[in-house]
C-alpha cells in the first residue's frame, strides 16, 4: 500500500498562499529556472508593491514572496499570468522541474515537459512535493523522475531505460504514479511503482549512470556569472539591481546572469571563498510561527566559523529548506541548537 498521510500537501503557490506569521507566502514556480528580464522585473516589482520587497530563492529554483496582505494573491496571480509565469491555474503547484543551470539544452527540454504536463488533466493533482530533474548536475537532488539526455531516472536512480521520446516517458511515469499514489507525495513512497513504470515503458539496458550533483560555484562561468543570495534571500536593493538582467535560478539558491556584471557593494555572494557560501537557513522568527529561534540572526552571528561542508540552520525539527546531501545542521530546540553532522 502507498504511504498514507492524515494531512494534505500544503505547498504554497502563486495564488494558493500559505498564511505565515509575517503575512501571505506565495511560491512562484519557474520550471528550469529561466526568466527573461521582463519576467524577472515583474516578480521584483510584485514583491515591492504587494509583499515585503524581498525575494526568497528555494532549493527547487523558485521564488517566494512574503508579507502579502489578505487578497493580494489575486493581483499577484494576474501579474504573473501577464508575465507568462502562470500558464495554468489547475496545474500551477505541480510545475516542479529543475534543470542544470549552465546548460541551455536543458531549458528546451523543460519547456516541452512543462507544456505537456499542463496539458495533461490527470496530472493536475500531483503533489506539490513531486519533482522532475533534467540534466546530470541536478540528478542527485532527490527527483521523483529525472532525465540525463535520454536516460530515465526514477526515485533518483537510473532505470536503464532509454526511451525514444524522453518527455513522453516522463509524462507516462507521472501518470502511473498519480494513479497509484493514494495520499503519498513522493514516488519512493509507493512500493513497487518503479517496477511497474519500467515494465510499462520498455526494456532496460545494462548501462547505468552514476547519479550525482554538481553545483556551480559563485563567480565567472564562461560567458556568464553565478551570484549567490546570502541565506537564500535577496533584499529589495539586491533584487532591484539584479532585475537589469535575464536570470536563471539554481537549486543552490543562486542566480546565473549573463556577462561579467559589477555587483560590488550589494552584499551578494560572488566568490566561493565568501563566508556566506554554502550557508542556508529557513525563515525562522519572526516570519514563521513554528520557529523556535531567529535562525537568520543566529547564522549571521555564527558566520566566519570555518566549515568545509554546507551548513543549514533550522528553526524547528521540520528542517524546512534543508539542502540535500551531506550537510551540517543546527536545529533550534528552544533553549539552544542541536548540531548534527
Amino acid at each position: 500500500m502507498p504511504t498514507e498521510r492524515t494531512h494534505a500537501d500544503a505547498c504554497p503557490g502563486a495564488i494558493d498562499v500559505h498564511p505565515a506569521a509575517d503575512g501571505g507566502l506565495a511560491r512562484i514556480r519557474i520550471p528550469g529556472g529561466s526568466l527573461t528580464k521582463v519576467q524577472f522585473r515583474a516578480v521584483v516589482t510584485a514583491s515591492a508593491d504587494l509583499g515585503d520587497g524581498q525575494l526568497e530563492l528555494t532549493s527547487r529554483a523558485n521564488f517566494q514572496i512574503r508579507g502579502l496582505a489578505d487578497g493580494a494573491q489575486f493581483e499577484l496571480g494576474d501579474r504573473m499570468a501577464a508575465a507568462g509565469l502562470l500558464p495554468s491555474l489547475t496545474h500551477e503547484r505541480v510545475r516542479n522541474i529543475i534543470a542544470a543551470p549552465l546548460s541551455d539544452d536543458t531549458q528546451t527540454v523543460v519547456d516541452e515537459l512543462d507544456a505537456v504536463l499542463c496539458a495533461t488533466p490527470e496530472l493536475a493533482d500531483l503533489p506539490g512535493r513531486f519533482l522532475v530533474t533534467v540534466g546530470a548536475p541536478v540528478a542527485g537532488l532527490g527527483g521523483d523522475i529525472g532525465l540525463i539526455g535520454d536516460a530515465l531516472l526514477l526515485a533518483g536512480q537510473d532505470t536503464g531505460l532509454r526511451p525514444a521520446n524522453p518527455v513522453a516517458a516522463v509524462i507516462e511515469a507521472a501518470r502511473i504514479f498519480a494513479a497509484e499514489r493514494g495520499s503519498a507525495w513522493r514516488l519512493a513512497e509507493v512500493p513497487e511503482v518503479v517496477t511497474r513504470i519500467i515494465a510499462a515503458l520498455g526494456t532496460p539496458t545494462a548501462e547505468r549512470i552514476t547519479v550525482s550533483t554538481s553545483p556551480p560555484l559563485p563567480g565567472p562561468a564562461g560567458d556568464r556569472f553565478v551570484v549567490g543570495a546570502p541565506l537564500g534571500r535577496l533584499d529589495a536593493r539586491q533584487a532591484a539591481a539584479l532585475a537589469d538582467f535575464p536570470v536563471r535560478l539554481t537549486p543552490w539558491r543562486s542566480l546565473v546572469v549573463p556577462g561579467a556584471p559589477d555587483l560590488t557593494g550589494l552584499g551578494l555572494i560572488t566568490d566561493p571563498d565568501s563566508p556566506w557560501h554554502g550557508v542556508t537557513a529557513c525563515t525562522g522568527r519572526p516570519g514563521c510561527a513554528k520557529s523556535l529561534a531567529d535562525v537568520r540572526a543566529d547564522a549571521r552571528n555564527w558566520l566566519g566559523t570555518p566549515h568545509t561542508r554546507p551548513v543549514h540552520w533550522s528553526g524547528c525539527a521540520r528542517r524546512c529548506g534543508r539542502p540535500s546531501g551531506d550537510v551540517i545542521e543546527f536545529v533550534a530546540t528552544g533553549d539552544d541548537y542541536e548540531e548534527t553532522s
